[in-house]
């Protein structure tokens, strides 16, 4: 015999799980719409299962984990899905989040969603190109933007500027 109760609370469980996937759907542009196109097995056999879990799945990346919160060096850093470069090296700065900050992308490099994830409203930033989640966008940045790109390392690659 079921108990009740739990199967009350199984349902709720299931209710609660369709809430939350419905309010972390965001407006980001159906797939199609990316000019890079990979089927789900696609994308995990070209991405580690970090990389494939933030681009893909829209999941965000431990504070203090990326080692991009410590590059220093002139670069540019590009989507780990796809290679396009998203910000330079310029623009980053430490933002004591931890997590890599931007205060400005690159031009045509990325591409923006509201996201209901946390019940209040955020922007998420993914890649134009193939659609990867890469983090948000919080208006708390320094001049001359004011905007804070709060990024995930484990989306990201960072390419050094060739010597002199």
């Amino acid at each position: 015999m079921i108990d009740r109760r739990l199967l009350l609370a199984g349902a709720a469980g299931l209710a609660g799980i369709a809430g939350l996937r419905w309010l972390n759907s965001g407006d980001v542009e159906a797939a199609d719409a990316f000019e890079i196109q990979k089927s789900d097995s696609e994308w995990r056999s070209v991405l580690t299962k970090a990389q494939y879990e933030v681009l893909r799945l829209r999941r965000t990346e431990p504070p203090g984990s990326s080692p991009l919160n410590d590059e220093k060096r002139k670069g540019t850093f590009v989507c780990a899905g796809c290679d396009l470069p998203v910000f330079s090296s310029e623009t980053k700065y430490d933002s004591k989040t931890g997590w890599p900050s931007f205060y400005r992308p690159l031009p045509n490099a990325i591409g923006t969603a509201t996201d209901h994830l946390l019940l209040l409203p955020r922007t998420e930033v993914h890649c134009r190109r193939c659609g990867g989640h890469l983090g948000h966008v919080f208006e708390d940045g320094p001049p001359p933007t004011g905007l804070r790109y709060c990024m995930n390392g484990l989306a990201l690659k960072f390419i050094p500027d060739a010597p002199a």
